[in-house]
């Protein structure tokens, strides 16, 4: 596994994070390394499978960078003999994990797809996943995003939506933003790693509180929204149709 020092040198100008090449190389450091719980919302991609997923359906992975939450579900997809559609619109992922894919061979049938989210057409799903996707969309385009998924599902199925969240207040928003990159120090960070790499981010990825995603979630026609795991600003929900 290569290691993260995208930001490791002091930069004048820092650039716009991309899932380019560069970020794709170390991506699986990266995520270990940033995203508290991060190996625990693998672990419920298939426990979510196991509940949801209908035999004969399809899963879509939205926004799958490595594949990750694909693998995850592949086992289970394969006994039930359902399909899996993985997209991403970075073509740096897509390719890795095309090659990366031709090497482990996943057990279920997986089709990998070069494209934005909001150009992707759901039908025949039981379960969908967006694993710290929404956060990088549009905040204006995201209602009709997740409306697309909704009605893409069939009845009964269910969305998986993890994403970094803001404190639902000021005081609460400083703790975790202290926390968390503290959590980030511990795994061997440097305070100018993190702040470039904030710098990096701003205006790609725009995070919201938990309230504005279940909000949003009940808006656009499911049902009941639950949150199944947190690990410090960073979550997991399940939507239900």
């Amino acid at each position: 596994m290569n290691r993260d020092q995208i930001y490791a040198c002091e930069n004048d100008l820092v650039e716009q994070f991309c899932f380019d090449e560069s970020v794709v190389a170390v991506f699986q450091d990266m995520i270990r390394r940033s995203v508290p719980g991060y190996g625990m919302v693998l672990s419920l991609v298939a426990v979510l499978g196991d509940a949801y997923l209908q035999k004969a359906t399809r899963a879509y992975d939205l926004g799958s960078s490595l594949g990750a939450s694909s693998l995850a579900l592949s086992t289970v997809a394969a006994e039930r003999l359902c399909d899996i559609i993985a997209e991403d619109n970075s073509a740096a992922m897509i390719s890795q994990c095309k090659e990366n894919f031709a090497k482990i061979r996943p057990a279920c049938r997986m089709e990998l797809r070069h494209e934005d989210v909001r150009a992707t057409v759901i039908t025949g799903a039981s379960l969908a996943m967006m694993n710290f996707t929404l956060q990088f969309v549009a905040p204006d385009d995201r209602e009709s995003v997740l409306k697309k998924v909704c009605r893409g599902l069939l009845p009964g199925g269910v969305l998986m939506l993890s994403e970094k969240i803001v404190g639902e207040t000021p005081e609460s928003e400083a703790c975790l933003y202290e926390l968390h990159h503290g959590f980030k120090r511990a795994n061997g960070y440097s305070q100018m790693e993190v702040s470039q790499k904030r710098s990096a981010l701003e205006g790609v990825m725009i995070t919201e509180k938990i309230s504005e995603h279940t909000r949003r979630l009940l808006r656009v026609g499911f049902s009941r929204v639950e949150v199944i795991f947190r690990a410090l600003n960073f979550v997991t929900m399940v939507a239900f149709k």
